[in-house]
């Protein structure tokens, strides 16, 4: 009988684009914090692999993976269907560097909110949680602003109250 493989301690995060560690303080802890807290609130466990990638790569791995030739903020890659017997649960987020930083400008948000935002949404994505419609988006959003409170970061969702952290306002 093969021995039981252990679990990851944490996530695999790579920094694939250097702007990210001087944009954002301790990015690769920000990164941990986000995927536990979303690890836990859903009570998933296995591998989950975080890339801080820049838009061109977001925008190749979209055209090949998606059809769709243009970045996107994240992409959510699960390694199987959720309950197929056997597998493994788990999967690799990718976030671009440019798109992040333009939204999180666009929002009044700092970058280190925002790409915990993203983390925590590829998380969730790969725990099943989607919103292709109003019932499961405002679901989703709800556990977002529950787990970012929980890393000390305001609602992103609530008017007027695009927070940087720790209960700052923009």
């Amino acid at each position: 009988m093969p021995a039981p493989t252990a679990m990851p301690a944490g996530p695999d995060i790579t920094v694939a684009d250097r702007r990210w560690n001087r944009a954002i303080r301790h990015p690769v802890r920000l990164v941990t914090r986000a995927v536990n807290a979303a690890l836990d609130a859903t009570g998933n466990q296995g591998p989950v692999t975080v890339v801080l990638a820049d838009d061109l790569t977001v925008r190749r791995m979209n055209w090949r993976h998606r059809g769709r030739n243009k970045p996107t903020n994240v992409l959510t890659f699960e390694y199987a269907p959720a309950h197929t017997p056997g597998a493994i649960w788990g999967g690799d987020i990718i976030i671009a560097f440019e798109t992040l930083a333009r939204e999180a400008r666009a929002a009044g948000r700092s970058m280190a909110a925002h790409l915990a935002h993203l983390v925590i949404h590829g998380v969730l994505h790969l725990a099943q949680y989607d919103h292709h419609h109003p019932g499961e988006a405002r679901e989703m959003e709800m556990e977002e602003a529950r787990l970012l409170s929980t890393l000390g970061f305001a609602n992103p969702w609530k008017p007027g109250r695009m927070a940087t952290a720790r209960g700052a306002r923009s």
